[in-house]
């Protein structure tokens, strides 16, 4: 078995933003020549999520807005004592920080409209963004 590990740098230019990392990842899968596995899409930060879904710049706000109300900053938390960004970690609980998408043919096999999301909590911040993809 061949286990192939690239990394995708990014960064974020906001507190709260969404970047859509599928044609980096796309690339890479065309540049490792991998024709049908799977990709593991994993981010290495704690106040940071990666999410599949619509790239709809509608959707990608009311993502945001969702995100801040359910965990909303300046809310009494225990962590905001140590960097004052708690609301960040538990923001990015609710996503998840990885997402595994198939590969068929050499490319990502997902649906019509899926995106492979990146989603800043706690930025502006220089990100990395793991990719390990596995050939059948």
């Amino acid at each position: 078995m061949i286990l192939v590990i690239l990394l995708i740098d990014i960064k974020t230019e906001r507190n709260m933003q969404i970047i859509d990392i599928t044609s980096c990842v796309e690339e890479l899968v065309k540049k490792c020549g991998i024709e049908d596995g799977i990709c593991l899409v994993y981010t290495r930060h704690t106040t940071t999520g990666i999410v599949i879904n619509e790239a709809e710049s509608g959707l990608l706000e009311d993502i945001l807005r969702r995100m801040g109300s359910l965990a909303p900053p300046d809310s009494g938390y225990l962590h905001d004592r140590i960097d004052h960004n708690a609301h960040a970690h538990l923001q990015a609980i609710l996503l998840g920080n990885c997402q595994m998408v198939p590969i068929e043919k050499g490319h990502l096999d997902l649906g019509t409209w899926q995106k492979i999301l990146f989603v800043e909590l706690d930025g502006p911040r220089h990100r990395k963004v793991q990719v390990k993809m596995v050939p059948e």
